[in-house]
């Protein structure tokens, strides 16, 4: 006969509403380490869509992402020429917001020219932009539609293709526009700012500039090697693919993931305290009935057993029903959800080690009941 099932099965009720409530507690815990690692995936999601081997920015900055950085518009054709190299593109990156349908939307505009590295690698639907002007490519978050017109600065663009799972590292969606209209959007001045300038006997501002100009090389050639030789003889600075992500991960978004962390460690603190207080009152409820185990000649192990596999029980069951959870909503989420096979086994291993460290208070105050108690009243 077994014990903790027996007891489970005469207070089921109350047994599914403690694990109901636990598990609300832990998918909360499950939805931290989803955001922790989604946050990562958004980071690198532009620069690994991209698929650059070198980027080659403003000389003494560290890429577009991390700093302000800006280069001529010629740079891609000294880039092109370099030994190793097999193509180069010109990109721009521009945060912008819109007013569409009652609500403003934050995009980031990139510019890239059509044809070459920079641009959406794989359109769900539409075509890629094949005029030099008005048209635009939109990622499926930004719930645009095709043929759609979308105003940006004092332009029309009609969206004529949509790309998926592309967003900023701040989870903003992307759309993405030839160079030469991106250029105009971020570098031109409004007429009125124009005549002003004018008026005050400033030249105009060079719009022929880039934010970064991004390099893919033979398969047979070291990445570092080539940027050595842009480094020396360009004076620019420029960074390898590897290097990139690491500015993305361990400097932009390097606090905000040190804070998710400590919000996932004190959410599981927290649950280890309320595992424990409730173990311990499903324990007191029990007084008399272990009192009676006791009285009858009941090992202590078979009184600690009961304790732990209704911990144990009470902790899977709730861990299990908190992941579906988070799994059936996890697209109504703002930001990003990804949750690793290895990071839910992790946690899942976490839950069990609190359990059982939980229910040494239990554990505690039932080897401790006088058996004398089950016969008072």
């Amino acid at each position: 006969m077994n014990l903790a099932w027996r007891d489970i099965r005469h207070k089921l009720g109350r047994f599914v509403l403690t694990c109901l409530g636990l598990s609300l507690l832990l998918a909360v815990v499950v939805t931290m380490a989803g955001i922790y690692r989604g946050q990562t995936a958004d980071a690198l999601a532009l620069s690994q869509a991209i698929g650059a081997d070198l980027w080659v920015v403003e000389a003494g900055t560290h890429g577009p992402f991390a700093e302000s950085s800006r280069v001529p518009g010629d740079t891609r054709e000294l880039v092109a020429r370099i030994n190793g190299v097999v193509e180069a593109g010109s990109i721009t990156f521009q945060n912008v917001q819109i007013d569409r349908g009652g609500r403003r939307i934050r995009l980031q505009v990139v510019g890239y020219e059509p044809g070459r590295p920079g641009g959406p690698i794989r359109l769900v639907a539409g075509r890629e932009i094949t005029r030099s002007h008005f048209e635009l490519i939109a990622d499926r978050q930004t719930g645009l539609a095709l043929g759609e017109v979308l105003r940006l600065g004092r332009d029309d663009y009609t969206v004529v293709g949509i790309t998926s799972g592309v967003v900023t590292l701040s989870g903003d969606s992307i759309v993405y526009l030839s160079l030469r209209d991106a250029q105009q959007l971020q570098f031109d001045l409004s007429p009125a700012a124009a005549r002003r300038e004018t008026a005050r006997g400033a030249q105009r501002n060079q719009t022929d500039l880039v934010n970064a100009v991004i390099a893919r090389l033979a398969t047979d050639t070291r990445p570092e090697e080539v940027a050595e030789v842009i480094r020396r003889w360009k004076h620019l600075s420029v960074l390898t693919d590897e290097q990139q992500a690491q500015v993305l991960t361990r400097t932009v978004i390097e606090r905000a993931r040190r804070q998710l962390g400590m919000f996932m460690s004190v959410l599981t603190l927290v649950s280890a305290v309320v595992i424990a207080l409730i173990i311990y009152t499903l324990t007191m409820d029990k007084i008399r009935e272990i009192a009676t185990l006791k009285l009858i000649g009941a090992p202590d192990r078979t009184i600690v057993g009961l304790i732990l596999q209704q911990a144990l029980l009470m902790g899977m069951i709730s861990f299990l029903a908190g992941t579906a959870l988070v799994y059936a909503f996890s697209g109504w989420f703002p930001r990003r959800i990804v949750m690793l096979p290895e990071d839910i086994a992790t946690l899942f291993g976490v839950v069990v080690v609190v359990c059982l460290a939980a229910s040494t208070l239990g554990v505690r105050a039932a080897l401790r009941v006088d058996p004398g108690r089950a016969l008072t009243g």
